[in-house]
């Protein structure tokens, strides 16, 4: 059975692939598997993330009571560049930590998930102490204790709720 274009299809209906093509998807899938791919793709997205909510959070700043007096009498034009530069910084503060908390929590789940050699809750806890331990971990041991239990039940309870367990 052809196809108008004439590749041969499966019995499924769909075509066959060459063992060429049948490599290529193996590596594809092997990349996305590999930490380091993981650890990129968490960042990238933790970087975008991050710098929309700081777009978001930003637009809260000029809104209320807490505006600086001395900005509301320069021209508009000046209010605007002031608030446009703010909210590039904020943008590009929240994208940077965004990409740093994406990046060691995606990293540190694939390596104990790569060790354990199984895809389950313990890795997202243990994953989200590490992570959360690691960034508090300049504030002291305490601090790093808070942390690793704060990310740790962060990290139960959205895998928890993903899961659907």
């Amino acid at each position: 059975m052809a196809t108008m274009g004439g590749s041969p299809m499966g019995g499924d209906g769909q075509p066959q692939m060459s063992p060429q093509e049948q490599q290529q998807i193996r590596m594809i899938q092997s990349a996305m598997e590999s930490c380091p791919v993981k650890v990129g793709m968490a960042g990238v997205a933790g970087l975008a993330m991050g710098a929309a909510f700081g777009l978001f959070m930003s637009s809260f700043e000029f809104s209320g009571p807490s505006m600086d007096p001395k900005l509301l009498e320069q021209s508009t034009k000046v209010q605007m560049k002031a608030v446009l530069k703010d909210m590039k910084n904020r943008s590009v503060s929240m994208g940077k930590n965004f990409a740093v908390v994406g990046a060691i929590y995606s990293g540190s789940e694939c390596c104990i998930e790569s060790y354990r050699a199984k895809n389950d809750l313990v890795n997202s806890v243990a994953a989200g102490c590490f992570t959360g331990g690691v960034l508090a971990a300049r504030a002291g041991p305490q601090a790093a204790l808070l942390g690793c239990g704060g990310f740790a039940a962060f990290s139960a309870a959205i895998d928890f709720y993903l899961r659907g367990s």
